[in-house]
């Protein structure tokens, strides 16, 4: 097996292209991300450095970008809000716990990919992740909503819900102009020249300028709730940022809080798995290629576990940084690891600078994060979609938003999977047969048929095809509602591959019910395996195995005999 999969030298010149387009573009993101979190924008600058580089490096989707993501952002805010709350007197400590949570959610994720969970992840049905990622679409957009009209972020979307009224009556002019520039620069620049620099770097460079040009001066700090505000000319600022190369942190635990800090590292591990993995799907689409998902989550595993040791946001498969990547030239994972290292030189010389950007800036750029994750494609298909489906959709987004992020994905997982059972309880009904008349059994032979007839109705023949499961098991005793006039049971398995323990009981139940009412029951056409699951649970007796190997014509000529004995 290759060790860093996917690596050659053969494309070298797209991928620094690719590379560098996309530390252009993770730039701004990262810093946004970052102080949308709350750890801070270097926190998603170490986090975009960390994730990109290890993941780049161990993971199994050669072109893939990795780094701080909409979705592990907005998780990451609900953990550094928690356990920074806990501690008011040392909000260190519970950052600490914070990025406790985030080397555990690492570690969990390289136990995934060993495990070799990555298959399962393609079972979740699409209602229920475009419901989850435009559930955290508007989540995003709620939280900088404070932010784009010049306030502080509220700590969750119920909350900058309510806040609405106040923040449209009391906006902050200067800070609310320089947000209306970043996101007239996002959403209309012109697809040539967003090819040239990207409409984030664009908004981010451009709307720094204009509040230096236009206000100038000195930053200004004022401590606020416990917080450090930095302002310049009024408009809040980034304000210091440290540079150089950050220093590690070995996890801290608090027992009391021991199952709610597993609890979280297992939504980070299980949402940054399903965010890179749909990122993999997305890169295999565009690259013709096949990306290995259980070494991808061993790649993030590992990158978030150094992430949370150096003090980095969590990050997971960035589909806007891999897309760039593609479209750049980048194949190898040569480009994933160049962006990290491109953005490692930034960090080490560029907290001078970055010191002036307004976050309004970088709430109008995440606005434009949090449209772009909203799946508008399903909901311009919504008129004609199935509408169990769409009923999916909009219960996860609306749990997404208003009650809980895992909630919501477990929510939509059980209605997907009710579904699913009642689909097919619907096609193994559909696949039973119960008949006293030839006419009614098609794929009888001739001679089967022929036997059939000649019993005038008094053998009763049930034929089932498919694998038999627990949701159609309550109706096979239906299908036999209404015969009464027969006196021998034929039940034919020989188009069931497979049988569950209820369908089993079900099986026993029709014999034994035929059986106390005077009838003949046979089983015919089972398999090896069903015929030894049927023995080891006394459905039939292991003397009478020579009776159940029978074939169909065997049967019913033998069923045919004891009719005309009676």
């Amino acid at each position: 097996m290759q060790l860093v999969n996917g690596l050659h030298f053969n494309n070298l010149r797209g991928d620094i292209y690719g590379g560098l387009t996309a530390a252009v573009v993770a730039l701004p993101l990262a810093l946004a991300m970052g102080v949308s979190s709350g750890a801070g924008p270097i926190a998603g600058i170490y986090g975009a450095i960390f994730v990109g580089l290890f993941a780049a490096l161990f993971g199994g989707t050669p072109s893939q970008v990795s780094g701080p993501t909409g979705p592990m952002t907005v998780v990451m805010a609900i953990i550094f809000t928690e356990y920074t709350s806990m501690f008011p007197d040392d909000p260190s400590y519970g950052a600490s716990l914070a990025f406790t949570v985030v080397i555990l959610g690492g570690l969990f994720q390289i136990i995934f990919g060993f495990l070799k969970l990555g298959k399962y992840i393609n079972l979740i049905p699409h209602p229920v992740i475009s419901g989850f990622m435009s559930g955290i679409g508007v989540i995003i957009i709620l939280l900088q909503l404070g932010p784009l009209f010049g306030h502080i972020a509220l700590s969750g979307p119920v909350d900058s819900l309510k806040a609405i009224p106040h923040i449209l009556s009391n906006p902050v002019y200067s800070s609310t102009l320089i947000a209306a520039l970043a996101l007239v620069i996002v959403y209309f620049l012109p697809k040539k020249l967003n090819k040239l620099i990207p409409s984030p770097l664009l908004a981010l460079i451009v709307g720094t300028l204009v509040l230096y040009l236009w206000q100038g001066g000195d930053i200004t700090s004022a401590i606020d709730g416990g917080r450090t505000i930095y302002t310049l000319g009024g408009v809040s600022v980034l304000g210091d940022i440290p540079t150089g190369f950050p220093t590690p942190h070995l996890p801290i635990f608090e027992p009391s809080l021991l199952v709610g800090i597993i609890k979280s590292a297992l939504i980070l591990a299980a949402l940054g798995s399903i965010d890179s993995l749909l990122t993999s799907l997305v890169a295999d689409s565009m690259t013709r290629t096949y990306h290995e998902s259980n070494r991808e989550l061993i790649g993030q595993g590992i990158g978030n576990t150094f992430a949370g040791f150096f003090g980095g946001l969590p990050g997971a498969g960035a589909t806007m940084r891999t897309v760039v990547n593609i479209r750049a030239g980048g194949q190898t994972p040569i480009s994933g690891a160049l962006h990290a290292l491109v953005l490692l030189a930034i960090v080490l010389g560029a907290g001078a600078v970055a010191q002036y950007i307004p976050h309004a800036l970088l709430a109008g750029i995440l606005i434009k994060v949090g449209t772009d994750i909203i799946d508008w494609d399903y909901l311009k298909r919504i008129k004609h979609a199935p509408k169990p489906g769409v009923l999916i959709m909009f219960t996860v987004l609306f749990s997404t938003v208003f009650i809980d992020l895992i909630f919501a994905v477990a929510l939509g997982m059980i209605m997907a999977s009710f579904l699913f059972m009642q689909r097919m309880a619907t096609l193994q009904m559909n696949s039973m047969t119960a008949t006293t008349s030839a006419e009614a059994a098609k794929h009888l032979s001739e001679k089967e048929i022929a036997l059939l007839n000649k019993a005038n109705g008094r053998i009763l023949y049930f034929h089932i095809s498919g694998p038999m499961g627990f949701a159609a098991a309550k109706g096979m005793a239906k299908r036999l509602v209404g015969f009464d006039g027969y006196d021998a049971l034929v039940i034919d398995l020989s188009d069931v591959p497979q049988i569950d323990f209820t369908s089993i009981l079900a099986v026993d139940d029709i014999i034994h019910d035929a059986r106390d009412n005077g009838r003949e029951a046979y089983l015919v056409g089972c398999n090896d395996q069903i015929c030894d699951i049927l023995i080891k649970q006394d459905v039939i007796n292991k003397k009478h195995i020579d009776k159940i190997q029978l074939n169909l014509t065997e049967v019913l000529e033998l069923a045919l005999t004891k009719i005309r004995q009676d």
